[in-house]
C-alpha cells in the first residue's frame, strides 16, 4: 500500500492555539484563521482526515502569521517557538499513526536563537524540517544574518520549507497604503515565495550549500509558468540595470540561474488546479514534487506511470525526509 504523506500541513496546536489570542498585537492577523476549526480542533480534523482513507498521513507544520510577527516582545517571540514545536511534538506522540512528524518552528527575528532552537527541535524533538517565511519583518533570507541558519539546517539535513508571508498592509501601489480585494494574498504571496527563491539563488546560496533542500510551497508560486522569463530571461540579467554590475555576478556562476531554479523542491499545494499541477510536475519533475491534499483527485488521475505517482505520495517524502514511513 502507498501512503499519501501530506507534507505541509497547518495546524494550530491548542496550548499554542490558546498563547496566540492572548498575546497576538494585530487581532485582524488572525480571523480568518479563529473561523477554520480544522486549524485548532482535532475532532474536526480527525473527521476531514476520514474522509482520505486510513493510508493519509499528515506532516504537521504550524499555519501563518509568522511567530516573529505576532508580538514585538522578545521574550513572547522565543516563548512562542518553543511552545510551538513542544506542542507539535506532543500530538505526534499521541497520534503517530496520523502525524508521523512535525515541522519546526523559528523566532527568525532573532537568528543566534533560531539557530538554537532548530538544533533542539531537530535534535531532541525528532522535527522533519523547518518553515521559514519568505521575508522576517520585512528582512530578506538571504541577508548575511541568516546563514548560520541555512548552515545548520543542512548540516542536520534539515530540509527547509518556504512559505510567504505578506499581508494587507503591504500595498498594491505606492500611492495607496493598503492592498485592497485581497490582492496581497491572491497575487502577493506567489510573489513572495518566487521573489525569496530567486534572492537565494544570487545569492549563491546553491553554491555554498549544494545539498541545501528548499521545498517552496504552492508548487514553485510562480516559476513554472515564468520559465521563459527565468531562463533566457535571466541568462541577460544585467542588461535592464545600469546602477550595479549583475553581469559580473552572472559570469561568476557556474550554472544557468534557470538550473539552481530546478534545485528547488516544490509541493503540490495549488487548490486542486490540475493545469497548475501538470504545469508545476513539469518544470520541478516527479523526483523533486511532494504531495498536499488539495491535488489528490488531480494526481490520480494524471497520465504518468504508478512508480512516478508513488514518488509523489510518499517516496519523494521519505527521501526529502530522510525517513521510511
Amino acid at each position: 500500500m502507498t501512503l499519501k504523506i501530506d507534507v505541509f500541513n497547518h495546524i494550530f496546536p491548542k496550548p499554542f492555539f490558546e498563547r496566540l489570542q492572548n498575546v497576538v498585537v494585530n487581532r485582524a492577523a488572525i480571523k480568518r484563521w479563529l473561523n477554520i476549526p480544522f486549524l485548532h480542533d482535532l475532532d474536526v480534523r480527525f473527521r476531514m482526515l476520514e474522509e482520505f482513507g486510513p493510508d493519509y498521513r499528515q506532516i504537521l507544520s504550524l499555519s501563518a502569521p509568522p511567530i516573529e510577527s505576532i508580538n514585538p516582545d522578545r521574550r513572547i517571540t522565543l516563548d512562542l517557538a518553543t511552545l510551538a514545536n513542544d506542542s507539535m511534538a506532543d500530538l505526534v506522540r499521541a497520534h503517530p499513526a496520523r502525524f508521523p512528524g512535525f515541522i519546526a518552528s523559528l523566532p527568525l527575528s532573532y537568528p543566534d536563537e533560531s539557530v538554537a532552537e532548530l538544533e533542539r527541535s531537530v535534535n531532541e524533538l525528532r522535527a522533519l524540517g523547518v518553515q521559514v517565511f519568505s521575508n522576517v519583518n520585512g528582512v530578506p533570507l538571504d541577508d548575511p544574518r541568516f546563514l548560520p541558519l541555512f548552515d545548520t539546517a543542512n548540516r542536520l539535513r534539515c530540509p527547509i520549507l518556504l512559505h510567504p508571508a505578506r499581508g494587507p498592509g503591504f500595498a498594491d501601489y505606492p500611492g495607496e497604503t493598503k492592498s485592497r480585494y485581497e490582492i496581497w494574498w491572491t497575487f502577493g504571496w506567489p510573489y513572495e515565495t518566487s521573489a525569496a527563491m530567486q534572492r537565494l539563488v544570487f545569492s549563491r546560496l546553491f553554491d555554498r550549500l549544494p545539498g541545501i533542500r528548499i521545498v517552496a510551497h504552492h508548487l514553485g508560486a510562480m516559476i513554472p509558468y515564468f520559465e521563459g522569463r527565468i531562463g533566457y530571461g535571466l541568462d541577460q540579467l544585467g542588461a535592464r540595470t545600469a546602477d550595479e554590475d549583475y553581469g559580473a555576478l552572472l559570469a561568476s556562476m557556474p550554472k544557468r540561474p534557470y538550473d539552481y531554479f530546478k534545485m528547488f523542491w516544490a509541493d503540490t499545494a495549488v487548490f486542486g488546479s490540475r493545469p497548475a499541477t501538470e504545469c508545476g510536475l513539469k518544470f520541478f519533475g516527479t523526483d523533486q514534487v511532494v504531495f498536499i491534499r488539495e491535488t489528490l483527485k488531480v494526481i490520480d488521475t494524471l497520465d504518468i506511470h504508478e512508480p512516478e505517482r508513488q514518488k509523489i505520495y510518499q517516496r519523494n517524502a521519505e527521501r526529502l525526509f530522510n525517513r521510511t514511513f
